[in-house]
Formats: structure tokens, sequence, C-alpha cells
């Protein structure tokens, strides 16, 4: 990266037209510290599910289909709720399903529709394996604010997902 086009000053430059407009200092660093965040707690959180036998997309699936109605969801919903393409989601519930934790079930009036059904062995996994998951949440990332701090993430980051879920979808 050629340095010298980058801003380096807390206060971003004035820009032509078409111009990048570089990050500055201060947004780099938070977008930096953003980026390691997500990554390291994503890696903690998966090696703190291993001795279940469950990596992370596993078990965001789990607590996505117990969620649901009668512990079910058409895969494309599930697909879309846990940002996932439906290849990869197929391959993810053959997995589970080897693992007895979920099942594929045929939608009725809809020959290629099929569900994802959280199986009583993947509701047992899921309220074995909750607690634990949840001490770790709130080990690595929610005790380590204020409330205060809690409450102004939120107020900074909703606007951000809110701005995003409405992106979704288009091309």
């Amino acid at each position: 990266m050629d340095t010298h086009t980058i801003n380096t000053a807390d206060t971003p430059p004035s820009q032509p037209e078409g111009e990048t407009p570089w990050l500055t200092a201060r947004e780099q660093r938070m977008w930096r510290a953003h980026l390691e965040v997500a990554k390291l707690l994503e890696y903690q959180l998966s090696r703190e599910l291993q001795p279940h036998n469950l990596a992370i997309n596993d078990y965001e699936i789990l607590v996505v289909l117990s969620e649901a109605p009668d512990r079910r969801m058409r895969m494309t919903d599930l697909a879309t709720a846990t940002l996932q393409s439906k290849s990869r989601l197929s391959h993810q519930i053959t997995r589970m399903e080897n693992a007895g934790l979920v099942l594929r079930q045929e939608c009725p009036g809809d020959r290629r529709g099929l569900y994802a059904h959280l199986t009583e062995h993947g509701w047992e996994t899921m309220q074995r394996v909750a607690p634990d998951h949840v001490r770790s949440v709130r080990a690595h990332f929610i005790d380590r604010f204020t409330e205060e701090q809690l409450d102004a993430m939120y107020e900074a980051l909703a606007p951000v997902a809110e701005h995003l879920r409405g992106l979704r979808g288009r091309a």
C-alpha cells in the first residue's frame, strides 16, 4: 500500500470529487480494533466450543433453530439468518445431521423446499452448551464494559447493523 497517499492526520483531508476518502488515524485505529476484536472473539468462542464438538457456526444454527417456531426453519430462511450461502449451509447441515443435531424435512406443498429441524439431541446439546457459551461471552466481552459503555456501544452499532441489514439482497 502506498503510505504516501494514506492520511495519518486526525481530520480527513479535503477530497476532490472522486478521490478516495482515506481513514484518519483515529478512524483507522478504531476500524482495526474492531477487526481484531471480532476475529479474536470468534477465535476464543470457537475454541471454547471445541470440547462440545461444536464449531461456532454449528452453535449459531442451534440457537437460531432453538428460537424458531417448532424448532424448525426453511433452509433458505436459515441461510439468510446465519449469513451463509445456501450451498455452505447445506454442507453444514449435512455434518450436523450426521451428528444427530438436526434433521432435514420436506416442506408440505413445496417439493423443492426443505426445513432444518432441531432434533431432541440437538435441543439437549443446546441446553447443555448454552450456559458455558454465555459464560464465555460474558467473560470475554460483556464484562469488559461498564453499563454506560454497553449502552454507548449498542447505540453506536445498532445503526450500522440496520444499514447493513438494509443492503442485504441488493445487487
